[in-house]
């Protein structure tokens, strides 16, 4: 699953509350053979559950009644009590198949199914079947072949059926339930930041009353979702195998998990896909697509890799779902474990609920990824990704998954971490280090307020484990651990994981387990501290130099504090100490105290010494160097992120007007990684003409797309007329979206006509690329005769789009200060922001944004009633919003 909301969301906060750091040095910073494991003494299904045989006589066992305990909030725990502790489910039957015919009223927003699940207990004895089926008709239950109906309770979320005699754990058993499925026809909808809504189906446009938009039917099944169109156990920690049969109207193209086996046209016009898994997998991975697609057909090792769009975009389908076969290959390499399933799908749907979703065999995304090669040429990384993304949880999610929402990272941590090797393997290791410095500090982030364990068993809702520790600091965990064994104990360790626990559910220790049975170490202590306590390390680090000894000296100290945050961390790591002529030596250190000092023979002052010189430690670190060993350290250290927290901290006002600092800056535009050309361009001095001539030719021909329209913006700012070939130069139907729009917005700073005969052309395109350029070119100079362009693509304004969007808009209507213009403004944005149908929470939230805007311009000219009128509309806004996150978003307004 493929967090973008609260990405999203996060960047902006980020830039909309962020402020200067305090301090200038603080940064967010052999073949290995493996026995197989003895066989066990128990006979053992597929699953690698324990069988009985016939003769076997069970334990008779009385269940109780099921008794639901709500615990309280981990916030108001009672510490004379136990804490709150979400637990995996507990089995009574193991559901061993399901099958599921169904079909589509697209009128009410339906779906009639019948579904026929094979079980047997999980151990004990039992009399009843509990199943998830969430808001349901339903018409019959009978054991299959049968027509007498079984007597049944059914409170709107679970069936329990009486199945009249008790059976046992050798005993399978069949049971059909005919039903329909009413996913639309609730009083209230659940969800979250990731996965904004909880209905299970989805029908997109079903009454065909939206001509720009395609009728769809899809499925949203994480986490426990698929009930609402499938009686099933719905929980992660269960599995079984799959048959489908989907019937639609012949016009559309069906996707579900497995093969399609056949394909039955109807007498009335329909016809029946039959699809199937046939091997076992959780129910939340079961998925269902129809819609009228494009299909381009690919292949690896002789396994259909297919590409579902909508037909315009056919001829773009590899470049959307890009490397796909070599992904395939690259990971069944890397991990010694071919990819294990039957095929590899992936679609795009429209209003998806979350970024994508990696269902078993058939991965579907959002439309945000359905992007012609130009558009691609800007955002191709995020598509390589999130595809690289959802393709790893083929193995760990879908192949082993999670036996508890508490264990999420297990899933979410390692498809976070195969990010960081597609860009390894793909696009260098600086790369792969731009990515994870980026995904670092979407945790540390989050996590201002302590935050959580990794492994988080009191949550108070499931849904919260879809956040920046099971996605981004479950990812820089892995590559600490890779760090800490070495690359070919990290890789045998996970190929044994796969191997041992293949289709079925596992929790953290099953992970630490077969590290321990790679490296041979006790790693209790790496897990205790990082999967099972919140926090990270915050450290102060000083250096010093006696010269009558000779020796130079490293303190660390601790200083992070909170509960469950561990007062000291246990912290192997490398450190490098250079002298004068690049010569450097690496030393092995191990903080083990809340203040410790290491120390260095060394035959001369360092020129510097390189704390944690891999830099894979996940803490917020203030690096007491000088501005000259952090000259030294871009020009010296070897890696992306060395350069990195060079140059931030020369950035910080400690380096401010330093010489040294400005040097490193202008050495910084040639640097070999385009990620530190752009933040040399971002604190480069505007008044050499060096630094200028170079900003010139990364305007003319930077390779990069946004390092390049980066420093079109900063040329353009010199406001010298000389200038206007190179922007002239860049607006081409060839060239980047972005750097045609920074040329354009440019050219509107030195020749205003020229840049408006080029807007009107941009104007045109009808991708959309050009419209959050335009928007803030329109914002920066507020004119009457660009509301036209704002009130035409309001509603096209979507996913992060939107945030930049409404906002120009907002920065226009105050620039504009017509109070009716802003009042009606405001009507319009309230409207967005309080009607989710047809408006997703990127736009309630850049909605409400704009009129929080409108307030603080008001508040600041003195005008009182206006702001108070405006904050009964944001509290009301408030009032109606059912997304939680989204309202705790809003407070900060």
């Amino acid at each position: 699953m493929k967090n973008l909301l609260l990405t999203g969301l996060a960047a902006l906060l980020v830039l909309t509350f962020s402020c200067t750091p305090k301090t200038g040095g603080k940064t967010i910073a052999g073949d290995t053979s493996v026995s197989a494991p003895a066989e066990p003494s128990e006979t053992w299904d597929t699953l690698r559950k324990p069988l009985v045989t016939e003769d076997e006589t069970p334990i008779e066992y009385n269940i109780l009644d099921d008794v639901e305990v709500t615990p309280e909030p981990e916030a108001g725990w009672n510490v004379d009590s136990l804490k709150p502790y979400n637990p995996s489910h507990t089995f009574q039957h193991d559901l061993i198949h399901t099958k599921v015919d169904i079909s589509f009223d697209w009128a009410k927003r339906r779906a009639n199914g019948k579904a026929t699940l094979t079980l047997r207990p999980w151990f004990y004895p039992t009399d009843q079947l509990v199943l998830d089926a969430k808001n349901f008709d339903i018409k019959s239950v009978t054991f299959e072949g049968k027509t007498e109906q079984l007597p049944y309770n059914y409170d709107s979320t679970q069936l329990r059926i009486r199945l009249g005699r008790q059976f046992t754990r050798t005993e399978e058993f069949k049971v059909v339930i005919v039903y329909t499925a009413k996913p639309d026809e609730r009083s209230s909808y659940g969800g979250s930041a990731a996965i904004t809504s909880d209905k299970g189906l989805y029908f997109i446009n079903h009454d065909g009353a939206d001509k720009d938009k395609p009728r769809q039917i899809w499925t949203q099944g994480e986490t426990e979702s698929n009930s609402f169109w499938m009686p099933t156990i719905d929980k992660p920690n269960e599995r079984c195998t799959q048959e489908m049969y989907i019937t639609v109207e012949d016009k559309y193209k069906t996707l579900s998990n497995g093969l399609l086996i056949n394909s039955k046209k109807n007498a009335d016009g329909t016809r029946t896909d039959y699809w199937r898994m046939d091997k076992p997998h959780a129910p939340y991975l079961f998925m269902m697509a129809v819609g009228e697609f494009a299909v381009v057909k690919d292949k690896w090792r002789g396994i259909d890799v297919d590409y579902y769009v909508e037909p315009k975009f056919e001829k773009y389908a590899r470049d959307i779902f890009p490397y796909t076969p070599e992904m395939l290959e690259f990971f069944s390499k890397k991990l010694n474990y071919d990819y294990p399933w039957s095929k590899f799908s992936q679609i795009v749907v429209r209003d998806y609920v979350s970024g994508a979703m990696e269902n078993t065999t058939a991965v579907i995304f959002g439309e945000y990824v359905q992007k012609t090669q130009r558009e691609l040429l800007d955002d191709h990384l995020v598509n390589e990704k999130v595809v690289a993304h959802e393709m790893f949880h083929q193995w760990f999610g879908d192949l082993v998954t999670t036996e508890s929402w508490a264990n999420l990272t297990l899933n979410e941590g390692f498809a976070n971490y195969s990010e960081f090797l597609w860009m390894e393997h793909k696009h260098g290791r600086e790369a792969a280090e731009d990515h994870e410095l980026a995904e670092r500090q979407g945790y540390l982030f989050s996590a201002a307020d302590g935050g959580h364990p990794l492994i988080h068993f009191g949550y108070n809702d499931r849904e919260q484990m879809f956040d920046a520790h099971s996605y981004n600091k479950g990812g820089a965990i892995l590559h600490m651990l890779r760090t800490y064994v070495g690359d070919d104990a990290f890789f045998a360790a996970l190929n044994r994981y796969l191997k041992r626990n293949e289709y079925t559910e596992v929790e953290a220790d099953e992970l630490r387990m077969a590290f321990e049975d790679v490296t041979g170490q006790d790693m209790n202590w790496f897990w205790n501290q990082w999967f099972f306590s919140a926090g990270h390390p915050t450290l102060d680090i000083q250096y010093g130099w006696d010269e009558a000894s000779k020796k130079a000296s490293v303190t660390v100290k601790q200083t992070q504090e909170g509960a469950d945050v561990p007062r000291v961390f246990d912290l192997p790591l490398k450190v490098d100490i250079y002298d004068a002529s690049g010569k450097v030596r690496r030393e092995d250190i191990r903080i083990t105290m809340r203040n410790q000092t290491f120390q260095f023979n060394c035959p001369e002052k360092p020129a510097l010494i390189n704390f944690d010189a891999e830099k894979a430690l996940l803490c917020v670190k203030t690096d007491q160097h000088t501005p000259e060993e952090w000259a030294f350290m871009y020009r010296h250290a070897p890696l992306f992120t060395d350069r990195a927290e060079a140059l931030d901290a020369l950035q910080a006002p400690a380096g401010e007007g330093d010489a040294e600092a400005k040097i490193v800056f202008y050495e910084a535009l040639t640097d070999k990684y385009h990620g530190l050309r752009q933040r040399g361009l971002s604190s480069a001095d505007p008044s050499n003409p060096l630094v200028v001539a170079a900003v010139e030719k990364m305007a003319a021909s930077e390779p990069d797309p946004s390092t390049r329209a980066f420093a079109i913006g900063l040329l353009s700012q010199t406001g010298d007329k000389k200038y206007i070939p190179v922007l002239q130069n860049a607006i081409s139907e060839t060239l980047p979206y972005s750097v045609v729009g920074a040329a354009v917005n440019g050219l509107s700073q030195l020749d205003a006509e020229a840049a408006a005969k080029a807007s009107k052309v941009l104007e045109a395109d009808e991708t959309g690329a050009f419209m959050p350029m335009l928007a803030d070119m329109y914002a920066n100079s507020p004119s009457r005769e660009h509301l036209a362009f704002f009130e035409k693509n309001m509603p096209k304004a979507d996913q992060m789009a939107a945030f930049s969007f409404f906002d120009a808009y907002s920065r226009l209507l105050i620039g504009l200060n017509d109070a009716e213009l802003l009042d009606n403004a405001a009507k319009t944005l309230e409207t967005i922001a309080t009607t989710p149908a047809g408006n997703s929470e990127w736009r309630r939230f850049a909605s409400t944004k704009a009129i929080a805007d409108f307030r603080n311009h008001y508040r600041e000219g003195g005008n009182e009633a206006k702001a108070t009128a405006l904050q009964g509309s944001l509290d009301m806004i408030k009032s109606k919003e059912t997304d939680e996150t989204l309202k705790l978003y809003y407070d900060m307004f």
